[in-house]
């Protein structure tokens, strides 16, 4: 069951992430789905260091830190794939 929690927060915090970083990502769902489940998991595991709960409590510290580590994810994942599409034109 935490499982399935994870990859709902993960879909959440990906959108989240999206809808803040500005500018038009070339991301498909599945990749902010990835990215939002990583940031999820940074989150969680920061909250777990400062004490605030374990890394699968995703509380109000967590989710904020787990939706700028995917905010990050996403700019290095564009910057990653927008690389590599330049470089074939």
């Amino acid at each position: 069951m935490q499982i399935l929690g994870l990859i709902v927060v993960g879909l959440i915090i990906g959108a989240l992430a999206r809808l803040i970083k500005p500018g038009k990502q070339r991301l498909s769902i599945l990749a902010t789905l990835l990215l939002g489940i990583v940031g999820a998991l940074i989150g969680g595991v920061i909250a777990s260091w400062l004490g605030t709960g374990n890394i699968f409590e995703l509380n109000v510290l967590g989710f904020i830190v787990a939706v700028i580590a995917a905010v990050l994810l996403i700019g290095v994942a564009e910057g990653l794939s927008g690389g590599r599409n330049r470089a074939v034109r």
